[in-house]
């Protein structure tokens, strides 16, 4: 759905993308992974036409360089940081926008039902929530029923649960059949949502990794040795699992791979659904896992 070839930015003699190369498929789901500086943004930019770039984009077959108006029109957006009019409505907001894509017959209800937002069409933006906001963003980027999204850190500027609830929601609508382009620095997010990751380093793409692998390509991972009553433990892992992690039984409890950056994510999805974790053991990537010793 999106194809970039030899794609090179440059802001005076910085080369901000240099020489970048990738395809989104149909219905498939790739991560931009770097630090600040990598190029991600600039790289999004790019296929959003706002930017001049050498190389070519095309977005369902229409070349962004030449018919950016009609390649956008392919896409629904969400940038990081949100320009809304704080005292317009909520169904206003939706019209708005409706109008400005040429679009005429709107089911407001319907178009807030898919994000969670249903009741919240007479509320100004400014009592929105920043979760409810992103929603906000997220409907309007659906207008129109593009086939592409593109994300640009959606959730930076969220609280741990209301990333949480926004990285639910995109799952939902990533497992219908939309390509999905998106930048993160948070790897619960990557592992969630991409299927690949492309690695960016001040905008060299360094390479390619499935999603599930970013963890030990970075070198990130630790392995959780959570304790749990026997009764509780298929629950658990399955809770685990819709959770984006990949829990084994060994028998006396569940080991659970993670981030060293996000250990808590699994107490906290735990105790969501009321399981209890009796003990638990924390082992950097490569150690072995042993049975906690039972404690009086």
């Amino acid at each position: 759905m999106i194809t970039i070839r030899n794609v090179t930015k440059r802001f005076g003699r910085t080369a901000a993308v240099n020489d970048v190369s990738l395809a989104v498929g149909d219905g498939d789901a790739v991560a931009l992974w770097g630090t600040n500086g990598a190029g991600k943004t600039t790289l999004i930019r790019c296929v959003l036409g706002l930017l001049r770039f050498r190389g070519s984009i095309d977005v369902g077959g229409v070349d962004v360089a030449r018919h950016g108006k009609r390649a956008r029109a392919l896409i629904g957006y969400v940038p990081q940081e949100l320009g809304f009019y704080d005292d317009l409505g909520v169904a206003e907001a939706i019209g708005f926008f409706g109008r400005l894509k040429g679009l005429r017959a709107l089911g407001v209800g319907g178009v807030l039902e898919g994000v969670g937002l249903v009741g919240a069409e007479r509320k100004r933006i400014r009592e929105l929530s920043g979760g409810m906001k992103q929603r906000l963003a997220l409907a309007v980027a659906l207008l129109g029923d593009p086939p592409v999204l593109v994300l640009d850190e959606v959730t930076a500027s969220l609280d741990a649960c209301g990333r949480d609830e926004f990285v639910s929601l995109l799952s939902r609508l990533a497992a219908g059949g939309r390509s999905l382009l998106f930048a993160s620095h948070r790897v619960e997010e990557v592992t969630a949502l991409a299927r690949r990751v492309v690695l960016l380093e001040r905008g060299v793409m360094t390479g390619e990794v499935p999603a599930r692998d970013l963890v030990p390509h970075l070198g990130l991972q630790a392995t959780l040795h959570l304790r749990i009553a026997a009764a509780s433990r298929e629950r658990a892992a399955r809770l685990l699992r819709e959770g984006g992690f990949e829990p084994e039984n060994n028998g006396v409890g569940l080991l659970v791979s993670v981030p060293t950056t996000q250990k808590a994510a699994p107490f906290r999805i735990l105790a969501e659904g009321r399981i209890a974790v009796d003990d638990f053991d924390l082992h950097a990537h490569g150690e072995q896992a042993h049975e906690p010793e039972a404690r009086p």
